[in-house]
């Protein structure tokens, strides 16, 4: 999933200073999961940002509404009339969540109101780490599903760097070096053959990149501009 923390507070209440009327626009999706830009975030939010303008002696007008995915025009498309009464949008969702609604929506302007910071999984409850950088080359199959790219601080694909000591990251200390990892991982299933098959499996795609649902399936882009 795609992890996005709040910005802070003060930021956000310099970002909308100049607005009246703000619509805090929630996401289901993600950063609901991830417990940072969801209803009860919106809801949050909203409240503080309310206390804090009756405390400087301003008047403001917040509206607050949550849509299943902001990077999806159908349900974006739910918001134009309610967005139209509104001086500007607070997107409470990643980075892509804004850009869907500056896609769909000319006006008002929108503003993030989440730092993106990146793709990965949960350990627990509140505790996400990044394993995927989203790069359009996945290697996974030679490395015994555990992605070099994402989790090696120097994103390595040919092997570990001469810094590891006793397993662990020299970059971090705490993070295990990934291809302590992976050597581990195909050793167990006996599949340490295949790590010979990656040296030219890597290609680094031209972005941004489109994908195409076409009837006959999913179609890639390369692309150099939208």
């Amino acid at each position: 999933m795609i992890v996005a923390e709040s910005k802070p507070i003060e930021e956000i209440k310099e970002m909308i200073k100049h607005y009246k009327k703000v619509l805090i626009l929630g996401c289901g999706s993600c950063v609901t999961v991830c417990l940072t830009g969801g209803r009860k975030q919106v809801e949050l939010l909203a409240s503080a940002l309310r206390a804090m303008k009756k405390a400087a002696g301003e008047e403001i007008t917040i509206g607050e509404r949550t849509i299943p995915r902001q990077c999806e025009p159908k349900f974006v498309d739910q918001t134009i009339e309610e967005a139209s009464q509104y001086d500007v949008i607070l997107s409470m969702a990643c980075g892509a969540g804004v850009q869907g609604i500056v896609d769909r929506l000319r006006k008002p302007p929108v503003l993030p109101a989440m730092n993106t910071t990146l793709l990965g999984m949960a350990d627990g409850e509140g505790n996400f780490r990044e394993v995927c950088l989203a790069c359009g080359n996945c290697l996974l199959a030679y490395t015994g599903g555990i992605c070099p790219v994402a989790r090696c601080a120097k994103s390595l694909i040919n092997g570990p760097c001469g810094g590891s000591q006793g397993g662990l990251c020299e970059a971090s200390k705490v993070n295990p070096c990934v291809w302590q990892l992976i050597y581990s991982r195909l050793k167990e299933l006996d599949m340490l053959h295949v790590l010979k098959d990656m040296s030219n499996k890597r290609k680094w795609p031209v972005h941004p990149q489109r994908m195409l649902k076409e009837d006959s399936g999913i179609k890639k882009e390369q692309t150099k501009g939208a």
